[in-house]
């Protein structure tokens, strides 16, 4: 069990260097935190993909968080939360979807553990490049691709931006994350081909 205290000074040091864009302080939240959000997803029985589904959500509502989060040492309690109302969600949207039966997956039991650690770190350098882009892109994209996405109308209201401008302002938001640092060093690291 994490034992949260209110003025734990790493913690309260891991917010603030990973507020500044500190690279090293997000890793250490990751690896500090990710097994508190299993634990949780683990609770609320979902397996390893919907857990992975529903921890990639709770990293990226930090992201989008991270700088308003009144006491930095309440990590620990926001995160905890964070992923309990992300695991409820996640069951009440698969409560309401229709399952297919009978699905030949073949005998494949997943991705091999290199490609595992390729998709960490697509998600790893999508959060870290996410958290970089305006303000203005970042509620923009939240609100594009939530669950369930929000209507054009109410983007519209909420960031006083006409209906025709959000396309626009969508396509230039994702270009500027595409062109992001942590993206073009992913794709610089990726093989090209061969055994590399």
């Amino acid at each position: 069990m994490i034992q949260v205290m209110r003025d734990d000074p790493a913690v309260v040091d891991l917010v603030t260097r990973a507020r500044a864009g500190d690279k090293a302080a997000w890793d250490l939240i990751v690896d500090r935190y990710a097994p508190l959000i299993w634990a949780v997803c683990r609770r609320h029985r979902l397996s390893g993909a919907d857990a992975e589904d529903v921890g990639a959500s709770v990293w990226l509502r930090l992201v989008e968080n991270l700088g308003g989060l009144r006491e930095p040492a309440a990590l620990p309690g926001w995160l905890a939360t964070t992923t309990r109302r992300e695991c409820l969600f996640f069951l009440g949207q698969r409560d309401r979807q229709v399952p297919v039966e009978d699905l030949d997956l073949g005998s494949d039991s997943g991705p091999a553990s290199d490609e595992m650690l390729l998709i960490q770190e697509r998600r790893d350098a999508l959060r870290q490049a996410f958290s970089g882009l305006p303000e203005r892109c970042k509620r923009l994209l939240s609100m594009l691709f939530s669950e369930p996405p929000m209507r054009y109308a109410e983007i519209s209201a909420t960031l006083e931006m006409a209906v025709g401008a959000i396309g626009p302002n969508r396509q230039r938001c994702l270009d500027q994350l595409r062109r992001s640092r942590p993206l073009l060093n992913l794709d610089d690291a990726q093989p090209t081909g061969g055994s590399g």
